[in-house]
């Protein structure tokens, strides 16, 4: 298994189990949202993997974007408010990965919310680097 695969693994788990995300979005958690899926939710999108190997380890440093979707009439708030929840659970969280990655380091190293071309939506991005080794 790829490292970039196990760390969204890690991540979808880490937000399903924590309380106070699955407050906000119960198991909405996706890779892909689907059709209709009530607000707010969350998804994975982009992700970047770059090697960074040291003498004897296979290393990556492991980018993945978090999307948080709100629909509050278009209210940024509630897009802040899982933002800072979806931090909270990541941020140097110990996340176990599927061997053989191990995770060396996870944080959260930004959040922002922006727009929708649908005025009634709030989008939030938590950025997310992970080093990992395997």
């Amino acid at each position: 298994m790829s490292a970039d695969v196990a760390l969204q693994d890690a991540v979808y788990d880490a937000l399903i189990a924590n309380a106070g995300v699955s407050a906000l979005v119960g198991a909405r958690v996706f890779d892909n949202a689907p059709d209709g899926v009530a607000y707010p939710y969350i998804t994975f999108g982009p992700s970047q993997a770059v090697t960074d190997d040291v003498e004897c380890i296979d290393g990556e440093e492991n980018y993945l974007q978090i999307d948080v979707w709100t629909q509050e009439g278009g209210s940024k708030r509630g897009a802040k408010v899982l933002c800072a929840a979806v931090k909270k659970a990541l941020h140097n969280a110990a996340l176990v990965l599927s061997d053989p990655v191990a995770l060396v380091l996870v944080e959260v190293e930004d959040t922002r919310v922006i727009g929708d071309p649908n005025e009634k939506v709030a989008h939030g991005i938590v950025s997310l680097k992970a080093i990992t080794e395997g």
